[in-house]
């Protein structure tokens, strides 16, 4: 898989990482689109999205749990509405990060929303 945005990152480098932490990763770059949300740089928006979708891609790849895995297809769903809006609201993008962090028990309990 080449990555456009994490040109160093490889699916072993990733595997290393509990899904804990690869949730948050991903939240990390939806709290920074929510950033650029309110300064209403579309650009931004758009490009952390595309660091969002890319760790989303390498943590679907790499999982093993079926569960796990629905949840993440269908957020993926949720963010491709958002990439393809113009800009999504504050308020929607804030919704859609707590819907990811709930997915895990482990990353929930470190992450304050």
């Amino acid at each position: 898989m080449n990555l456009k945005h994490h040109k160093t990152l490889t699916k072993e480098k990733w595997l290393t990482f509990p899904f804990y932490k690869q949730v948050i990763m991903i939240a990390n770059e939806m709290n920074r689109a929510g950033k650029w949300i309110e300064k209403n740089d579309f650009l931004e928006v758009r490009y952390c999205y595309e660091r969002a979708f890319e760790l989303l891609y390498l943590t679907i790849s790499t999982l093993n749990d079926k569960k796990k895995l629905r949840e993440l297809l269908r957020f993926k769903e949720m963010l491709a509405v958002f990439y393809a809006s113009k800009l999504p609201a504050p308020k929607d993008n804030l919704n859609l990060l707590k819907v990811l962090i709930a997915m895990d028990k482990d990353s929930f309990s470190l992450l304050k929303i």
